[in-house]
């Protein structure tokens, strides 16, 4: 039996509830070249525990022969919730730190959430699939094939953002989201049961890798702040 169309939304609202009292207040500084290299190096570690916990999970679905639709089921939730979380976060970061205007503040949010995290969930995870030549690959853009579910949370997310800006969410529950969103998307592409080799296996790490690293950390700090002017202390 397929799920309906509102299992995810309510999968992500539940989730999404549960933790919104995890959020604390960041602090930044005038963005740099030197201080985007030394955030990539401090969440590189993050990154590569993330890709880890997906290996294990693509690991147990290929044992268990998890079929295709349960990898889209978990894709429509990750995705929509780690878009609701970049959104706060980005739009929080340019409010305390930018010239913070509604609109402003509403185009950073959106573009720096939906546009980074849609880079992160799908096409670089749709690039993977591609030169990987996996049977089923497609590239899911969720502000447009679920836009009445992900551009939503988007505007939700960057509401809280400006409302309540002293907040953000831990990084390591972005990445882990943002991990998985990008291996269900790849298991998607995948057969049911299907057993990849070795070689295969080491690339989609890569891939899984890739597709956070660079992006989380671009969506949380770097992007907001590139917009931002520097005040005084």
């Amino acid at each position: 039996m397929s799920a309906g169309p509102w299992v995810p939304a309510l999968l992500v609202g539940g989730v999404a509830c549960a933790l919104l009292p995890l959020w604390r207040a960041p602090k930044a500084g005038p963005m740099t070249t030197e201080i985007i290299a030394k955030e990539l190096r401090a969440h590189a570690p993050f990154t590569a525990f993330g890709t880890v916990t997906g290996v294990m999970i693509m690991a147990l679905m290929i044992q268990l022969q998890v079929p295709r639709e349960t990898s889209s089921a978990l894709f429509w939730t990750c995705h929509p919730i780690h878009v609701l979380l970049s959104a706060l976060v980005t739009a929080a970061m340019y409010r305390l730190h930018g010239p913070a205007g509604l609109v402003r503040t509403l185009v950073i949010g959106y573009a720096g959430s939906v546009g980074i995290a849609t880079l992160s969930d799908s096409l670089i995870p749709y690039l993977g699939e591609v030169l990987l030549a996996l049977p089923h690959r497609d590239i899911h853009l969720g502000f447009v094939e679920k836009w009445w579910l992900v551009n939503p949370l988007a505007f939700v997310g960057i509401g809280l953002g400006w409302m309540w800006p002293a907040t953000k969410f831990p990084h390591a529950g972005h990445v882990f989201l943002s991990t998985w969103a990008s291996l269900f998307h790849m298991t998607m592409a995948m057969d049911t049961g299907a057993n990849p080799d070795a070689v295969t296996l080491v690339l989609i790490v890569g891939f899984l890798f890739m597709a956070v690293w660079l992006p989380c950390c671009t969506s949380d700090i770097v992007f907001p702040l590139l917009f931002s002017k520097a005040r005084p202390e």
